[in-house]
């Protein structure tokens, strides 16, 4: 039998789905303006992917911010000062846990509540959730993230031997005295890499190209922050990228000279690998470097070049699709692999649906997602109370798309279909807030 609670109970409020780190910053931005919602959340607890050992956590056992805290954190509850630059993810999700606490998200988030459909319904949206209950809200924001449904690459062949992918992999007992490949080349490619390098019996590392490699550190700061002073001082694209190549080549030397391809982009197109050990272990020895992988033979991997390797274990760090299983592609205005959202967040049609949170920022993350559920709830406490500012928004957000890469001409890849120069990004979305503050 079907359940259907479409009453006033929730006609007037909006449906926040997730209460991870997008979802809780929406739900606190939301209660601080009085918009009224529902946070509907699958797990028990908060914190989605940094909840570790829950089925919606890719994090794995040696997780790390890749990004410095003071860069990622949100905007009004700073990580806590005796957490080091780059807090690992039982650290995160106490933060997390301790964010919804200060700001009594706990007591409007639904816990074990899992959305099966979305769908718009005259002036309402029906949402429908496990047990076949539906609700019709006025509006929905979702904010269940992007890194949670695994790309998984078409290699010609069979193989023969064990698979991972990378949010599947959580501690290295996996490795240990196995052949491992790992197959990508992004931060979570390099880690496992790593951690192959110092367990398993032979570590290979495959990737598609050639990468920018940054330490963490450079004149004991971490190098993001080094990075935003450049911003800060309104330095030219060329010239950040002349220093900040200086700068690592003095650090780490040329790619090449461990092993590394060559780029095939300029510094920047891409979002920089942030690591101090890959080095390391291709020195030593440790880790062995292949190109993309041609064919799978059984046992054996060949590689574009014509080099083979045999492997026993097989890791792809091959990122995540961009999915939300439970909404049409047409309501999400989709178009070139992913939602055709101004700024990311808004529909250029329906006025009462945002996503938060679909971004790959350079640097950062909650806080540029804090800021975006800033911008979300002016609009809609202007949709309530101020019609013509609500208009003229309307009016910007179904027009032409706005760069989004500050200057910055990203590769052609499903790796960057979401990716956002953090800086400018942010600035433009402080300068909308300023601007549809009522």
């Amino acid at each position: 039998m079907i359940s259907d609670s479409s009453d006033s109970k929730h006609l007037h409020k909006y449906c926040v789905i997730g209460a991870g780190s997008s979802g809780l910053a929406v739900a606190k931005n939301f209660a601080q303006y009085g918009i009224e919602f529902d946070c509907l959340e699958r797990e028990d607890d908060v914190g989605g992917i940094w909840n570790y050992g829950r089925p919606a956590s890719s994090v794995y056992a040696s997780t790390h911010l890749v990004s410095s805290k003071r860069l990622t954190e949100y905007t009004d509850f700073p990580l806590p000062d005796d957490y080091p630059d780059f807090p690992g993810h039982r650290q995160i999700w106490q933060y997390m846990r301790a964010y919804a606490r200060e700001f009594k998200l706990y007591e409007a988030i639904e816990f074990g509540r899992e959305i099966r459909r979305i769908e718009p319904v005259g002036d309402h949206w029906l949402v429908t959730l496990d047990g076949d209950e539906r609700r019709r809200y006025r509006g929905v924001v979702i904010a269940n993230g992007h890194n949670w449904d695994p790309s998984w690459p078409e290699i010609p062949g069979h193989f023969d031997g064990d698979v991972l992918h990378s949010a599947e992999y959580k501690t290295p007992d996996v490795l240990r005295d196995r052949r491992v490949l790992v197959v990508g080349g992004g931060n979570s490619g390099c880690d496992i890499a790593v951690e192959a390098a110092q367990h398993a019996s032979r570590a290979v590392q495959s990737t598609r190209r050639g990468y920018y490699y940054l330490p963490k550190y450079l004149f004991g700061i971490p190098v993001d922050q080094c990075g935003e002073r450049m911003l800060r001082w309104g330095l030219p694209l060329w010239l950040r990228r002349l220093v900040a190549r200086a700068l690592v080549r003095v650090a780490l030397g040329p790619p090449h000279r461990c092993g590394l391809p060559t780029p095939d982009h300029k510094l920047f197109e891409s979002h920089p690998i942030i690591n101090s050990q890959l080095h390391h272990v291709i020195g030593h020895g440790m880790l062995t470097l292949r190109p993309d992988v041609a064919e799978l033979c059984g046992r054996r991997v060949r590689f574009v070049d014509g080099s083979e390797e045999e492997i026993d274990l097989i890791v792809y760090a091959t990122g995540f699709r961009i999915s939300f299983p439970f909404i049409d592609k047409a309501h999400l205005n989709w178009r070139n692999g992913k939602p055709d959202l101004y700024l990311n967040i808004f529909h250029p049609e329906q006025d009462h649906l945002f996503v938060a949170g679909l971004i790959q920022p350079d640097s950062g993350q909650w806080g540029l997602v804090d800021t975006q559920a800033q911008l979300i709830a002016r609009v809609v406490r202007a949709q309530d109370h101020q019609p013509a500012v609500a208009d003229r928004f309307r009016r910007l957000k179904s027009g032409p798309r706005r760069d989004l890469g500050g200057g910055i001409r990203y590769v052609e890849s499903s790796r960057h279909l979401l990716a956002v120069e953090h800086f400018s990004y942010r600035n433009h979305l402080e300068d909308l807030i300023r601007q549809y503050d009522c």
